[in-house]
């Protein structure tokens, strides 16, 4: 990428672990304190950025050597009764917030731009959906929402999808934003813009762009998509799912069993984040439509993990809650359904893993808070950016919880430095 700057070997000292209560922050230093801004990135930092907008889903990961990733940039239209309040507002599109909110952080560690826009799948929660409100865009034929106003705002090396160039499988796309994004993709592909599917079980693909050399400790693996699914062993992938042409229409996967799920890993840190990938256990179905307990197996246990389904009805089921066992959760709500009752039982439950957990929600609407008492009344948070600090080494990582509601990114709690010690 042009303007990309050589970082020097990292050579922060090492936050002594510590292991705190369950929704206890630690005592943090000076820049840390609430009301301040996230403390300066160095190299040899990793930083996971949950970005709540209560329109769907989004993350930046910045690497270690400041490769910079973000998994989707959805933008879901609905009713207002069926959906959180819009973050910061509803002044702008949920893309448009997301632009910004990553222009601000790649500026902050000097960077110009992204080196890859993932789209772990093709709903509009994850790559926006249109809306009679949603322009026309001047460099091609899709309209603007979701990740088209990030495409359109940031300069981007690579884009990686589940289904280019066909996007035919499990069946041809035929859903209003999977069609807009594909015009996206095409029309990048036009611009220049490397496009490519994402390949199950791949460490190479999502590798540093910068100084990889510096941080042998960091690797960003493919865990699945389309249903393939990591083996475990090198770059090696199984089929999860029965071939297409043996399944009617009603049999086949859906968009979120597709999803690209992903693994990262920097010295003894690792993150979960599975996308839309669900359990779907319900009496009479298939066995193979359980897409989320193999990929939570083939991630095994790691200190943090994005909630499967977005938190709702069908994800984080016990058996993949049992292989994943993270000290934080973080729940990506954007509609009334989430967080689920039966999700947050699963997360907050001792009989499927022992040990202090820490739940974090994005943007819960009040009914859902209110449904699901007494147990949401346990999250660490109910709204804001959940930010993930790893220093070299990943012996510990730090969550800042980020005000969402205005774009001043002052700290509302620090929680943490916690031990990445293992949970077996």
């Amino acid at each position: 990428m042009p303007g990309r700057r050589e970082f020097l070997r990292s050579t922060l000292a090492l936050l002594a672990a510590t292991g705190l209560p369950e929704g206890t922050a630690a005592a943090p230093a000076p820049a840390d304190k609430p009301g301040r801004t996230l403390p300066a990135w160095e190299p040899g930092l990793l930083e996971i950025h949950h970005i709540a907008t209560g329109r769907g889903n989004s993350t930046l990961v910045i690497g270690p050597d400041g490769t910079t990733m973000l998994l989707d940039a959805g933008e879901a239209h609905g009713a207002a009764n069926s959906m959180p309040p819009a973050m910061p507002n509803a002044t702008l599109p949920a893309g448009q917030w997301i632009a910004r909110y990553v222009s601000r952080q790649i500026d902050r560690i000097g960077q110009s731009g992204l080196n890859i826009l993932l789209l772990t799948n093709l709903r509009g929660d994850r790559v926006g959906d249109v809306a009679a409100s949603s322009p026309q865009s001047t460099l091609g034929n899709y309209k603007l929402t979701g990740a088209a106003y990030v495409a359109e705002a940031l300069e981007i090396d690579e884009i990686i999808d589940r289904g280019w160039p066909d996007y035919n499988f499990p069946a041809p796309a035929r859903d209003p934003a999977a069609l807009n994004y594909i015009a996206l993709a095409r029309s990048q592909a036009e611009l220049g813009t490397s496009i490519a599917a994402a390949h199950p079980g791949s460490s190479r693909q999502l590798a540093l762009r910068g100084r990889p050399d510096l941080y042998p400790q960091f690797e960003a693996r493919v865990l699945a998509a389309n249903g393939d699914v990591w083996t475990g062993s090198g770059e090696m992938f199984h089929a999860h799912f029965p071939p297409p042409k043996g399944l009617s229409a009603e049999e086949m996967p859906s968009e979120g069993m597709c999803s690209i799920a992903v693994h990262l890993k920097f010295g003894r840190f690792r993150y979960y984040a599975g996308s839309g990938v669900t359990c779907d256990a319900e009496q009479g179905h298939s066995l193979w439509r359980d897409i989320e307990t193999p990929v939570a197996q083939a991630a095994g246990p790691v200190a943090a993990a994005q909630a499967d389904h977005d938190g709702d009805t069908g994800g984080c089921g016990p058996a993949a809650v049992r292989a994943l066992r993270p000290r934080a959760w973080v729940i990506p709500t954007w509609r009334v359904s989430q967080p689920a009752a039966s999700v947050l039982q699963n997360l907050f439950s001792r009989d499927f893993y022992a040990g202090e957990r820490l739940v974090f929600a994005l943007d819960a609407a009040p009914a859902a808070l209110q449904q699901t008492l007494p147990l949401s009344g346990r999250l660490s948070s109910r709204d804001g950016h959940v930010v993930l600090r790893v220093p070299i080494e990943g012996r510990t990582f730090t969550v800042y919880l980020l005000n969402a509601r205005d774009e001043l990114g002052q700290v509302k709690a620090v929680f943490g430095p916690f031990a990445t010690e293992s949970r077996g």
